[in-house]
């Protein structure tokens, strides 16, 4: 391959997607990487896991709602529940840069041994590296995730029982990480905060509930945009969305006009988007508004025949339009 990297392959669509098509899964092929789901499900014997691992190097390292402790535990956490499975077990490894204050370290590593705990997992193993100043922005964490799931959930990540007439369900607002983020990096003054939030125990009770859920998938980088882009190609479905019924507080759709952004492309750390029988929607939607996570859970969309593969917004003023998904990224290192 030719070029260089550049600062769309974080974005987590575009060509963060080629990246991993026409390196990664082409050169690790055969390892069950190419169901590109959160995690990847594992047979032991009888027994069934979910393995997950990610990287985080948001910038800075502490926003309204949450520091970068937080967001790894958060994370890896989202990226096991998502994929139908009970999180147990996390690694921790730690990249320090040379003069970072420890009194910050000791923050963080407070903050991710809470969230931990409310997260319902142990971290049990770790490393830590020191570079040079200058060699790293403070730290970089990287997590990975055991987690053990049912035969009857192992469906989930792939997304294989997907089909049109389901609805799509979001449990929140959208759009707030993302923008919590910018604004503290960039000094806007607001009440906007990081939804980063350990999802595993409403994930855990819609799935109790035994309602048909088909897919999950937490919508981080790229947005529920870049979720429900990659899941219409991969199940050759169209999505249709509705705007009026996309949940989104009033300051954050008005600080995104200001600036230009999409909502539907900007990340969230605390959103699980479910493609869910039709039939069986009001159970998931019962269960989500009897929990604090899950207050403005709303039907969002539908899978449709038509327009296989991609994404078609039914606007408030009553247009159409398509749901692109861009090559570049808006908003770098906010997880």
């Amino acid at each position: 391959m030719k070029g260089i990297i550049t600062m769309d392959h974080g974005s987590g669509y575009g060509r963060t997607s080629e990246l991993i098509e026409s390196l990664f899964l082409a050169s690790f092929s055969g390892t069950g990487l190419s169901d590109q789901g959160d995690s990847a499900i594992l047979s032991i014997g009888s027994d069934h896991i979910a393995f997950t691992t990610d990287s985080f190097v948001i910038k800075p390292v502490f926003f309204p709602g949450g520091d970068i402790g937080k967001l790894a535990v958060c994370g890896t956490v989202n990226d096991l529940a998502v994929s139908g499975a009970h999180p147990r077990y996390l690694s921790c490894g730690f990249i320090l840069e040379e003069g970072l204050p420890l009194e910050d370290l000791e923050r963080i590593v407070a903050s991710m041994a809470q969230t931990a705990q409310a997260g319902g997992v142990k971290i049990v193993t770790g490393d830590t590296k020191v570079v040079e100043k200058g060699s790293c922005d403070k730290l970089y964490i990287n997590t990975a995730g055991i987690g053990t799931i049912r035969e009857e959930y192992t469906h989930i990540t792939n997304a294989e029982k997907v089909k049109p007439g389901d609805v799509i369900i979001i449990n929140g607002t959208i759009a707030e990480h993302g923008l919590a983020v910018l604004s503290f990096r960039n000094s806007f003054e607001n009440s906007i905060i990081s939804d980063c939030t350990p999802l595993s125990g409403l994930i855990e009770k819609c799935l109790e509930s035994g309602a048909d859920i088909r897919f999950m998938r937490d919508a981080t980088r790229g947005g529920i945009a870049a979720v429900l882009s990659e899941l219409a190609v991969k199940t050759k479905t169209g999505i249709e969305l509705f705007e009026n019924a996309i949940p989104i507080r009033d300051e954050v759709a008005g600080l995104c006009e200001m600036l230009g952004f999409d909502p539907l492309y900007v990340a969230n750390e605390g959103k699980v988007l479910m493609a869910v029988s039709e039939k069986e929607a009001g159970k998931v939607l019962s269960v989500l508004h009897n929990h604090p996570d899950g207050k403005n859970s709303s039907i969002m969309g539908t899978v449709t025949e038509k327009h296989p593969g991609s994404i078609v917004l039914n606007t408030s003023i009553g247009g159409r339009r398509i749901v692109d998904i861009p090559a570049g990224t808006q908003l770098p290192r906010i997880c």
